[in-house]
């Protein structure tokens, strides 16, 4: 006569799914955002620029279109991307969108949208974005590395 061996564990609860989807991007995103809208609140505050044309200007001195919506929604294609990309490719990549930050940062002030002060550097926004980005990215595989676990 066979008996049925239960398997060990198997009456307890199946573990938690890991998040799929946007929702594993949901902790990067908001850190992105917070972040975002704390350093615009600062550098306008020094006086290192400024947004001539936002929205709710009357009540918000940051472009909270930009904070809120935009950086947040650009973060998931870049994760995405930098988590197919190994070694110093993730790095240029890095390098690469930063430097077109600058770019469309300076395209943007010939638009009338940004105005900088006089002695800003767009070195600073290309610095500022690898280190936003890299720290985006190291925090999101290390909160998604945890829910894992």
């Amino acid at each position: 006569m066979h008996t049925v061996k239960h398997l060990k564990g198997s009456s307890s609860q199946p573990l938690p799914k890991k998040p799929s989807g946007i929702r594993s991007y949901m902790p990067a995103m908001l850190l992105a955002s917070l972040l975002g809208t704390y350093l615009d609140l600062y550098l306008i505050g020094k006086g290192m620029y400024h947004f001539p044309i936002r929205p709710f200007s009357a009540i918000f001195s940051i472009n909270i279109l930009f904070t809120l919506a935009v950086l947040p929604i650009f973060i998931i294609p870049l994760l995405k991307i930098m988590q197919r990309l190994k070694g110093w490719l993730k790095g240029m990549f890095v390098l690469s969108v930063s430097l077109a930050m600058a770019a469309l940062e300076k395209m943007a002030e010939d638009m009338g949208m940004f105005v900088h002060a006089e002695d800003w550097h767009h070195l600073y926004t290309f610095v500022g974005y690898s280190l936003f980005i890299g720290l985006i990215s190291a925090f999101h595989r290390w909160i998604n590395r945890k829910k894992e676990e």
